[in-house]
């Protein structure tokens, strides 16, 4: 059986970006569609990682009151390279209405978006468990759709705006035939997720770096840590062979705090989870009746947060672009100039984003004489807040005007020493 949906708007993927684009273009009067192959929003280490741009833009729309608290701020970021902190940044002491970056679970993120849609009913439909087959095209190739499949059959949605929304594997990408770049990076990242040790207090980013090895703590709410170390690329395989001694040994000697954690906690390698590390470069955004937009028009590295910090930004960018070019008849050429105009106005932000990510993620590989000239540029850059402020305004505060903090730092949930 097949059912048919018409919309304004068809969105593909219900992640940030996609749920945050409906919501913004529901709260406008655009109808649209959400087509989501999950039937529920429990994912595991996907993105949650929020950079303070991206509060600021969640508290405004109005994101923040409806989570009650189910986040987590973070008030500094600190690299320990061979032992030795090199780096440390403390968030309260940036001059902006939102400094803090904070770890939202995205199960309570979607949930809040996807509540904020509902409000919004009779321009917002979400359909769960549908996964994309097909662009449906017209006779001059414009896109006119999308068919998924569903448990209840297949599905078609009419729309006379497609947006691909569904992250860095992007099936509608790939259906489009837009071309894009993927540039392989030299590491992959091997992710797990363990209790939050004593020792540590809760609102701290850490990095640990030692020789070529580094690592990524991040502070999860509630009470635990999620824990990401490089191997180089396509090395899981190696690295599984040597057994879970190997990965025990390589945590022993990043965060000696975690050693007993981790073998009561990992006990086999279906606990934990690897990320194909990869930027994407796609030159042109869109096609007529479709666009791109987040990880599938450019995929970003987990390095401070960016792809979810991006999705968000596109989203609010997008949706008053797609509103007025509905109420200029909503042509194929009115949606063509304004996806264009989206990319025109994301796609430096994003360039800047990358190439401070890339600049990071050559840092981290050196070790020998490398590793002395990383120290030494950290230390330098520690001596200087102005610098601080330069180096993170590119990734966390391209949107925020300085000014007085309009949130008070959230007090610490464990304890500490």
């Amino acid at each position: 059986m097949t059912t048919e949906l018409t919309a304004q708007v068809c969105v593909v993927g219900g992640g940030p970006a996609g749920l945050t684009l409906a919501v913004e273009l529901a709260k406008r009067s655009v109808s649209v569609v959400v087509l989501e192959q999950s039937g529920h929003f429990d994912r595991s280490f996907r993105g949650e990682s929020v950079s303070p741009d991206s509060v600021w833009l969640l508290d405004r729309l109005g994101v923040l009151d409806r989570l009650d608290g189910a986040y987590q701020q973070m008030h500094r970021m600190e690299i320990v390279d061979s032992g030795s902190r090199v780096l440390g940044a403390d968030f309260t002491r940036f001059p902006y209405p939102h400094p803090y970056p904070v770890e939202m679970p995205q199960p309570a993120l979607l949930s809040a978006l996807a509540g904020l849609g509902e409000e919004h009913s009779d321009h917002f439909t979400l359909v769960r468990r549908a996964t994309a087959t097909a662009l449906v095209r017209g006779a001059d190739g414009t896109v006119s759709g999308v068919r998924a499949r569903t448990p209840d059959g297949e599905l078609t949605v009419h729309a006379r705006l497609t947006v691909a929304a569904d992250g860095r594997f992007s099936k509608v990408r790939e259906m489009s035939g837009l071309s894009y770049t993927k540039i392989p990076l030299e590491r992959d990242v091997v992710w797990l997720k363990l209790p939050f040790p004593k020792e540590w207090d809760d609102r701290t980013y850490r990095i640990r770096i030692r020789g070529d090895q580094h690592g990524l703590f991040i502070p999860t709410h509630p009470d635990s840590v999620r824990v990401g170390f490089n191997i180089p690329k396509g090395g899981l395989k190696e690295l599984r062979a040597k057994g879970l001694t190997a990965l025990y040994e390589r945590l022993d000697q990043l965060a000696p705090e975690l050693s007993d954690a981790v073998r009561s906690e990992i006990r086999a390698w279906s606990d934990t989870s690897m990320l194909d590390i990869f930027t994407a470069v796609v030159p042109q955004w869109s096609a007529p009746g479709l666009v791109l937009m987040g990880d599938s028009a450019h995929t970003l590295t987990p390095i401070l947060g960016q792809g979810v910090n991006h999705a968000i930004i596109d989203a609010v960018t997008l949706a008053p672009l797609v509103q007025r070019a509905f109420t200029e008849g909503g042509s194929v050429a009115a949606l063509g100039r304004a996806t264009q105009e989206f990319q025109r106005s994301r796609e430096e932000s994003v360039s800047k984003s990358r190439a401070l990510q890339l600049r990071q993620e050559r840092l981290f590989a050196l070790h020998g004489i490398g590793g002395t000239f990383r120290r030494t540029l950290y230390r330098v850059v520690d001596r200087s807040q102005s610098l601080k402020q330069r180096v993170l305004a590119g990734a966390y505060f391209q949107l925020q005007k300085p000014g007085p903090h309009a949130v008070r730092p959230q007090e610490r949930t464990t304890s500490h020493v």
